[in-house]
C-alpha cells in the first residue's frame, strides 16, 4: 500500500506542476460544528460585497452535501468548515442518527489550505455503502481531491483515491474539476457533472469559454473517463442538475455573453436545460429531441427561455422532477449582478415541463441574487421550497430569513410559514438531500453579509421546525438545539 501511495504521489506531483500542493488527510474530530465564511468581490458601497457570509453549503452549482441512508436510517453530510479562527477551510463529514436524534463530533477529513467556499466538498454513497468525498477547486490555482470511507456508512477514516481519467493516448492523474455535482446509478457507478476552466483567448486560435460545463462517468469511482463537454456558449456557464430514478439526469443551465470591455462572468442570462437516460451516452431536450453536445449557438433547441432579450440574468437554484419525470426548475431573475435595491426585483420563478412545453410561473421575491434555496416534490405531488426570502437583518446581503413555500397546484399558487426570525446573522444556502427524509429536510448556515462572523449550521425537518448543530460539543454524541419552532 505504501509503495502505491509513494508512486501515485510522485506521479501526481509530476503532473500538475503548479498545481503540486499535498493534500493534508487529516482523519480528526473536530470538537463541534463550525461553518466557513467567505465574501467574493467588494461592492465598495454599503451592501460591502457581491455575496458573503455563511457559506458552509455553498454554492447551488455543488451536489449534493447530504444523502439520506434508509439502511442505516441515518443522514449523512458534508460541509464547507472552519478552524476556530476562520482561517482555513476545512471538508467535514457527519451524520444525522434518524433513531436516536443525534449527532457524533464532525471528522475532518481535509485541510483545503485556502478560505475559499468556492473549494466545498459534495458527498455521495455508493452501492455498497463507501462514502466518496470530492474536494472541488476554483479554477486551476488550486487541485481537487477525492476521499472514500474505509468502511461502509462509517465516518472516522478515509482514504485518499488517487483517480485517473482518460486522455488521448493514455490516462492522466484526475487532479482538478470546479462545482461538481455527483450523481451514482446502482450498477453503473458515477456520473459526475463539472466545470473545467481554460484561457479566454488563445493567440492564433479559437475562443473559448472562460467556464466549459462537462461530464465524466466511473465505474468504480477509481478510472474516469474522458471530460465531455455539454455546452461552450459565450464565456461558458453555470449548472444545477437533478436526478430522476436510476436512469435520468438532467442539467439546467445559464451563459455568460461575451462582454468586450467588462467581466462577462457577472452577466449569466438565459435558461437551458438537457437530459440523459442513458448515462451520457446520448443527450436530449425535454421533449425528447436527440441533441448533439457540446451546444455551441446561443438559440438552440435546449433553450427554455430568452432572458437576454429582456436584459435579465439569471441565477439558476436547483432542478428537480415530477412523479412523470418531467423537470422543474427553481431559479431567480434580477436586472443585474450589483447588490442593492437597484437591481431588483430578484423574481423567484418556476419553469415546469408539463410533456409539451415549458410552463413558467412566479413565487415570490426577494432582496438578494444570491438568496438560494432548494425545490421539493413529494410523492403526493406537492411543492414546496426552502429558501431565505424573507428579509433577514441585513437588508439586501446575501440570505435572510428562511421561509417554507407550498404549493398544491404546481406553482400556480404558494402558502408560506417563515422557519427563522429575529435572527442575529443573515440564513443562506438551503440544500436539499438526495432521497430526503422528513427529519433532515433542508440543510444550510447562516453568517453576517457585512463584515467575517462566525457561522453556525442548521436544519429542518418536514414540518417546518428548526434545528442548530452545536458548535461546541461536551460528549462524542449530542442532540441538535431546537430552535426558531
Amino acid at each position: 500500500m505504501r509503495t502505491y501511495f509513494f508512486f501515485w504521489l510522485l506521479l501526481i506531483l509530476k503532473s500538475m506542476a503548479g498545481l503540486a500542493q499535498p493534500a493534508l488527510t487529516l482523519n480528526i474530530k473536530a470538537d463541534g460544528y463550525r461553518g466557513i465564511w467567505y465574501s467574493n468581490q467588494p461592492s465598495r458601497d454599503e451592501f460591502a460585497y457581491k455575496y458573503s457570509g455563511g457559506m458552509g453549503t455553498y454554492p447551488a452549482n455543488h451536489y449534493p452535501f447530504s444523502v439520506y441512508a434508509k439502511k442505516v436510517n441515518k443522514t449523512f453530510f458534508c460541509y464547507g468548515g472552519t478552524d476556530e479562527n476562520g482561517k482555513t477551510l476545512l471538508h467535514m463529514v457527519s451524520y444525522f442518527d434518524h433513531k436516536t436524534g443525534k449527532v457524533p463530533r464532525p471528522t475532518i477529513v481535509l485541510d483545503k489550505q485556502t478560505d475559499n467556499a468556492h473549494d466545498n466538498p459534495v458527498i455521495n454513497i455508493d452501492e455498497q455503502g463507501y462514502i466518496w468525498i470530492f474536494s472541488t477547486a476554483h479554477g486551476t490555482s488550486t487541485p481537487s481531491f477525492i476521499h472514500k470511507s474505509t468502511k461502509p456508512y462509517d465516518i472516522d477514516t478515509f482514504e485518499q483515491i488517487f483517480a485517473t481519467k482518460e486522455i488521448a493516448g493514455g490516462n492522466a492523474p484526475l487532479n482538478n474539476f470546479s462545482y461538481l455535482q455527483s450523481w451514482y446509478g446502482r450498477g453503473k457507478g458515477f456520473l459526475n457533472l463539472f466545470t473545467h476552466y481554460d484561457r479566454n483567448v488563445i493567440p492564433d486560435q479559437p475562443r473559448k469559454p472562460r467556464r466549459t460545463i462537462s461530464y465524466m462517468t466511473s465505474r468504480d469511482g477509481i478510472h474516469y473517463s474522458e471530460w465531455k463537454d455539454i455546452a461552450t456558449i459565450g464565456e461558458g456557464h453555470y449548472q444545477t442538475s437533478g436526478k430522476f430514478g436510476d436512469q435520468k439526469i438532467g442539467t439546467a443551465f445559464n451563459y455568460h455573453p461575451v462582454k468586450e470591455r467588462e467581466n462577462g462572468l457577472n452577466y449569466r442570462t438565459n435558461l437551458y436545460y438537457v437530459e440523459t437516460d442513458d448515462f451520457g451516452d446520448t443527450w436530449q431536450d425535454a421533449a425528447a429531441r436527440k441533441l448533439t453536445v457540446p451546444l455551441t449557438e446561443i438559440v438552440n433547441p435546449s433553450l427554455v427561455y430568452d432572458y437576454e432579450s429582456e436584459g435579465l440574468n439569471v441565477y439558476i437554484n436547483d432542478l428537480t422532477f415530477d412523479s412523470n419525470g418531467n423537470p422543474v426548475i427553481l431559479f431567480l431573475t434580477s436586472k443585474g449582478f450589483e447588490p442593492g435595491p437597484a437591481s431588483g426585483p430578484r423574481q423567484w420563478r418556476t419553469a415546469r415541463f408539463d410533456g409539451t412545453s415549458w410552463v413558467i410561473l412566479p413565487v415570490t421575491a426577494s432582496d438578494h441574487n444570491y438568496d438560494m434555496g432548494s425545490l421539493y416534490i413529494d410523492e403526493k405531488g406537492k411543492w414546496l421550497i426552502v429558501g431565505p426570502t424573507a428579509a433577514g437583518p441585513e437588508p439586501y446581503g446575501t440570505g435572510g430569513e428562511m421561509v417554507l413555500w407550498i404549493s398544491t397546484d404546481q406553482g400556480r399558487s404558494w402558502t408560506s410559514k417563515q422557519l427563522t426570525t429575529a435572527s442575529r446573522r443573515n440564513h443562506s444556502y438551503a440544500r436539499r438531500p438526495v432521497s430526503a427524509h422528513d427529519d433532515f429536510f433542508a440543510f444550510w448556515a447562516d453568517g453576517s453579509s457585512l463584515s467575517k462572523s462566525v457561522s453556525h449550521l442548521y436544519f429542518c425537518n418536514k414540518k417546518g421546525e428548526v434545528f442548530r448543530l452545536p458548535s461546541k460539543m461536551s460528549s462524542r454524541n449530542q442532540k441538535p438545539e431546537p430552535v426558531y419552532r
